[in-house]
């Protein structure tokens, strides 16, 4: 592929296959599609006929390190091997060196404060692309929950060229949005002192926000909204599913339902998405 250098591919790791797959189809409405190898077994998270995300098992040996459940995002780059170098050089970690799999060649990385993320080469499967960041389950927006913004910020934007967006109000303190070959895809935001380690939240869209929070705390996930709306007209919800991996919702609010945003919540806080959502929803994303 070219050199994208956006999240291209997302993948949920967990230890129950079976029950995240029917967890995010009720939440968000995905389908699931086998996709497994002979030697790995592997489902596609699909949205219409298009794939959204991957699903995968847990590697025992993952387990006894103390893995648990989590959301992977693969930034896309043209040469894994020669970006593996540039994070080493940066001061990153490399915890999966690189590797041919089902998927494309990767490797499993770490920004210079231990945020985890995954780079890919010739990926095998259609990527999600910029413009495709205001669909319905897909994701909408990434967010780096950071424990040093400006050395983080700085690490990201020498290694793949982001840019952080100059034009943001006062109330953004704290938090840059940035862009990838001029298209606004994320933001960075200072991680309360009571957080663990820095690491990356992925928005996945949804029509009723609401409803959404329901089908969460029914499936036996937890969710907790912030209740005001971005001037967007969407509002957005931190949950976790049944398995404890962390991921986020935004969409509209479907009824008057009230779910408090905690500042702290099973050992995570969050001060929400600090951006100027008319500046990010009037990037080039188009429906």
């Amino acid at each position: 592929m070219a050199d994208p250098r956006y999240f291209a591919w997302y993948e949920l790791i967990t230890t129950d296959v079976a029950g995240a797959s029917a967890f995010y189809a009720d939440v968000i409405g995905w389908g699931a599609q086998e996709a497994s190898t002979p030697t790995l077994s592997y489902t596609l998270f699909t949205t219409g006929a298009l794939p959204a995300a991957g699903l995968m098992e847990l590697p025992e040996e993952g387990r006894r390190m103390g893995a648990r459940p989590r959301w992977m995002g693969y930034i896309g780059v043209e040469n894994v091997q020669a970006t593996v170098d540039g994070i080493k050089r940066l001061g990153g970690g490399v915890y999966v060196a690189p590797t041919d799999t089902n998927i494309g060649l990767i490797s499993v990385v770490a920004d210079p404060n231990s945020a985890n993320f995954a780079l890919i080469d010739h990926l095998q499967i259609r990527p999600q692309h910029p413009a495709e960041m205001s669909k319905g389950g897909r994701v909408g927006w990434h967010e780096l929950l950071a424990a040093d913004l400006q050395k983080q910020f700085a690490f990201y934007s020498e290694l793949f060229g982001w840019q952080k967006v100059e034009d943001e109000p006062a109330s953004s303190v704290g938090h840059h949005s940035f862009s990838a070959g001029g298209q606004v895809i994320g933001g960075a935001i200072e991680k309360r002192a009571t957080e663990p380690l820095s690491y990356w939240l992925f928005y996945f869209n949804v029509d009723d926000l609401d409803a959404a929070i329901e089908r969460v705390e029914v499936g036996g996930g937890a969710a907790s909204r912030k209740d005001e709306e971005l001037s967007s007209g969407l509002s957005v919800a931190r949950c976790t599913d049944p398995q404890g991996a962390v991921f986020a919702l935004q969409g509209k609010r479907g009824h008057t339902r009230r779910v408090g945003w905690s500042t702290e919540w099973r050992g995570f806080s969050s001060r929400g998405q600090l951006l100027s959502p008319k500046r990010r929803r009037g990037s080039s994303v188009k429906s």
